[in-house]
């Protein structure tokens, strides 16, 4: 069973695919998806893919053998236990048995995004054959139920418990290289970038601006900053924007109109659609 664009390949012991109990992403950009599958007889998955994929192993302890990057783990995981495959690194399971599990697949550029806004831009996540996370586990199984149900809560709440998902990763799951990777914007640097765009949140921001800042061309900056971020400063800056606009709009002071005003929107139009692209929801609905 190939899954999705990246070369995901899932078999049980007949050699037929498992079935699926569940499967995709609610509207809008949350980066997360999830494959919730039942293997009879026997597991196989092997992947090499673009995006990270964090699997979990759902039934009673099965013999597996798990393979990544080379390492080779043979082991009888507990039910709820975890493999973290980053993207790029081949990674391999073969059990005995039949099994349920959840497979969840991050974008990276959204995880580099979430480390990034949590102050460590240089973070990547750690490989791992085997490992436990009881919270990460239950916002896998609460995403797992929404794809099942086709998304009773709304694409909000989907996104909301995607984002959970994505910071756990970045707070537990990563690592930062000691030394700064040589054309990568090191923490400093982006502290001062997100600073200047939270003091101009209410002007036209241009990749001028922000390269000046950095003390670099605007074609040399936007790669190295897109290579840093996981995003362009262009998606960057609307972020922040589209960030702050949420805050106001469940704040209920102020009017959608004034809200896209405060925050660069060029009008109430203008930030409905983002908050549509994004979340998957009208403004209407993020209001109190």
């Amino acid at each position: 069973m190939m899954t999705g664009p990246d070369d995901l390949y899932l078999a049980q012991e007949d050699g037929g695919m498992p079935t699926t109990l569940a499967g995709g992403s609610a509207p809008g950009e949350s980066g997360v998806s999830v494959l919730s599958v039942r293997f009879h007889g026997g597991a196989h998955l092997s992947a090499t893919l673009r995006q990270h994929l964090v699997c979990f192993q759902m039934s009673q302890q099965l013999a597996f053998e798990c393979r990544m990057a080379g390492r080779v783990l043979h082991h009888a995981p507990p039910a709820g236990s975890l493999a973290v495959c980053p993207a790029g690194i081949d990674c391999a399971a073969d059990a005995s048995g039949s099994l349920d599990a959840i497979l969840v697949v991050i974008d990276p550029g959204r995880l580099a995004l979430a480390a990034a806004e949590d102050s460590t831009p240089e973070a990547r996540l750690i490989e791992k054959l085997a490992g436990y996370d009881k919270a990460l586990l239950d916002l896998a199984w609460n995403l797992a139920l929404e794809s099942a149900n086709g998304y009773p809560n709304g694409p909000l709440f989907w996104n909301e418990v995607a984002s959970r998902f994505i910071d756990a990763l970045v707070v537990r799951h990563t690592t930062a290289y000691e030394s700064r990777a040589r054309g990568m914007l090191g923490k400093d640097m982006l502290d001062r970038l997100r600073d200047y765009v939270h003091a101009h949140l209410d002007e036209p921001i241009g990749v001028e601006a922000l390269a000046q800042l950095a003390g670099r061309s605007p074609f040399h900056f936007t790669r190295v900053f897109t290579r840093s971020i996981g995003v362009t400063p262009h998606r960057y800056v609307v972020h922040l924007r589209l960030q702050r606009a949420i805050e106001l709009v469940r704040d209920g002071r102020f009017g959608f109109a004034e809200i896209a005003a405060r925050t660069g929107f060029a009008d109430q139009s203008h930030l409905s659609r983002w908050v549509r692209r994004v979340h998957g929801v009208s403004l209407g609905q993020l209001a109190p």
